[in-house]
């Protein structure tokens, strides 16, 4: 039976959802490459340009690594680009906001900081949810094999984490009416911010724990130290507050993130040596 026809069958609300199937995989496989791809690169370059002593763990990610986390994060791609179908129609139905254009700068980011405080809120309890023992096995094991992660283990998890994680979507649409831009813009942050907290390179600055803003924004060595033996520890994704909050947070995180960004002696010394020579 030819596609046309077999899609009449179906609900328009769907065919409409279906017809998003190719803007979807532009959005949701690109970002995912993209993101996964540049932050790579920085690690890259810096390790290349002096950086390497932020590398956070002794052992480096194999090739085998690399392939897993790939692989499993297309798929991951693939599963949430077949629950926007069913975005798309739900919003099609009325049963989900869909809104296109503006409230206005000051509004817009308002729901812009409100998204980002209410993910970082689902990721935290969902996130320490999976590690329950009787769910850990089934939701969360696969993304554990990373236990070097690298920028591309972003999305590797398992079918069931994946709906997990795509499910805050709708919950967030069925009751907050938020423009599409608004939407756009999150999603990007998101695999950005996912993607540097499996980076295995500290990337964020050497004063980031001594300002008093950005110290509640976690940063590359939180994560990794979840996937490096803390793996009761550091469950929050953008932010500290949940962590700190809920006692949850490794004792050890502020030391850990300080060794990360220190520079061996023997660099600091020759830099000191060669500012001595230069005057």
């Amino acid at each position: 039976m030819p596609i046309n026809e077999i899609l009449a069958f179906l609900p328009e609300p769907i065919r409409v959802g279906i017809a998003h199937i190719p803007s979807m995989i532009t959005f949701d496989f690109g970002r995912y490459l993209i993101a996964a791809s540049v932050i790579a690169a920085i690690v890259w370059i810096a390790k290349r340009g002096g950086g390497a002593y932020r590398q956070i763990q002794k052992r480096v990610a194999s090739s085998a690594d690399y392939r897993r986390e790939f692989f499993a994060s297309l798929r991951t791609c693939a599963i949430f680009v077949f629950v926007g179908i069913f975005i798309v129609a739900a919003s099609q139905m009325g049963i989900l906001y869909d809104i296109q254009g503006s409230y206005g700068l000051a509004i817009d980011l308002a729901l812009f900081a409100a998204i980002l405080l209410a993910h970082d809120a689902y990721f935290y309890w969902t996130h320490r949810m999976m590690h329950h023992p009787k769910l850990f096995k089934t939701f969360h094991r696969f993304h554990h094999r990373s236990v070097t992660p690298t920028p591309f283990a972003a999305y590797a998890f398992d079918i069931p984490e994946a709906l997990v994680m795509v499910a805050f979507m709708p919950l967030w649409l069925f009751f907050v009416p938020t423009p599409a831009t608004v939407i756009t813009a999150f999603l990007a942050l998101m695999i950005i911010r996912n993607a540097m907290g499996h980076a295995g390179l500290e990337l964020h600055a050497r004063w980031w724990l001594k300002n008093p803003l950005t110290r509640w924004i976690s940063t590359t060595t939180h994560h990794d130290m979840h996937h490096s033996g803390n793996f009761n520890r550091n469950y929050g994704f953008y932010f500290r507050f949940w962590d700190v909050l809920m006692k949850t947070e490794a004792p050890e995180y502020e030391a850990a993130f300080a060794a990360s960004v220190a520079k061996p002696e023997a660099e600091t010394e020759q830099a000191e040596t060669g500012l001595a020579a230069a005057r």
